[in-house]
């Protein structure tokens, strides 16, 4: 299963603590760790973890910090195709903050703002063997676009991470085959805009769908949650890997099962990359 991921790249600077800080006071963390970080990101991370071939086109660049981000995803098995390597500003870095007893999270991050709105002209290749799904997170607006429209024009499916409403979504998604939404989206309903399968989730609620004019819902796994960081990417990466696996033979139920399985696996565990290894064995 080969899947390309388009979007945000960051630098996550990550540390545990008993309690999240009051404003004005500070509190010593337990342990601190470093990793790559951001929607497209994590789900590549997620891809590669369960076996399949991830290939994330984004944005890095040259800084010093952006190494961080290259070793971390090249440990875990990511092919990465930077659009700017020569870009001299640093790249995003994600300042989060995880509570030991429950694994709530706080992030500020600079996401993609620093990153120039025109890309090089060329488009990204494609992974070995061309791709069996695609996700883009909308981060990078122009990126999103190219490569959603080269996969619908190969009939390759199109997932969207549809975390919040961006602007570029107004033309984005006619060009995706399944949204997959956060309980905090707020815009026009996907469906009004072409999408034939619209996906809910909130958190450990359970997963609402409608395609074709079906819906339900599918629970999720009642889990004790120690880090819920990046728990999202990684259920979004599960779904990609999901589709690419079906070529979308599976039913929608079915792909949610398994993206709130992988979800599940990772909030199990503390620490950026501490789910990777458990996941590998569920994308056999």
């Amino acid at each position: 299963m080969t899947v390309l991921l388009a979007g945000l790249c960051t630098v996550d600077v990550v540390q545990r603590v008993e309690e999240l800080p009051e404003p004005g006071v500070k509190v010593r963390s337990s342990s601190v760790a470093v990793a790559a970080g951001g929607p497209a990101t994590n789900a590549a991370v997620t891809v590669a973890a369960l076996g399949g071939t991830a290939t994330l086109v984004t944005v890095l660049g040259g800084h010093p910090l952006a190494g961080l981000a290259r070793a971390d995803l090249a440990e875990h098995g990511v092919n990465v195709h930077d659009l700017l390597p020569g870009h001299a500003e640093p790249p995003a870095v994600s300042a989060v903050v995880v509570r030991e007893r429950d694994g709530e999270r706080t992030v500020v991050s600079h996401n993609a703002g620093a990153v120039p709105m025109a890309l090089p002209d060329a488009d990204p290749p494609d992974p070995p063997g061309s791709p069996d799904a695609v996700l883009v997170d909308g981060h990078h607006p122009e990126l999103a676009l190219r490569v959603a429209r080269r996969a619908r024009a190969a009939g390759v499916p199109v997932v969207l991470d549809a975390g919040s409403w961006k602007p570029v979504f107004d033309e984005l998604l006619p060009l995706v085959d399944i949204a997959a939404c956060s309980a905090q989206f707020r815009g026009p309903d996907p469906h009004d805009r072409g999408v034939a399968t619209v996906i809910t989730t909130a958190g450990a609620d359970p997963v609402r769908w409608s395609s074709g004019g079906a819906t339900g819902e599918v629970g999720v796994p009642a889990v004790r949650a120690r880090d819920t960081l990046g728990a999202g990417d990684v259920w979004h990466g599960a779904l990609a890997f999901a589709v690419a696996r079906s070529s979308m033979g599976a039913s929608v139920p079915e792909l949610i099962g398994f993206a709130n399985s992988v979800a599940a696996e990772r909030v199990r565990h503390a620490g950026p990359r501490a789910w990777v290894r458990p996941v590998r064995g569920l994308g056999r």
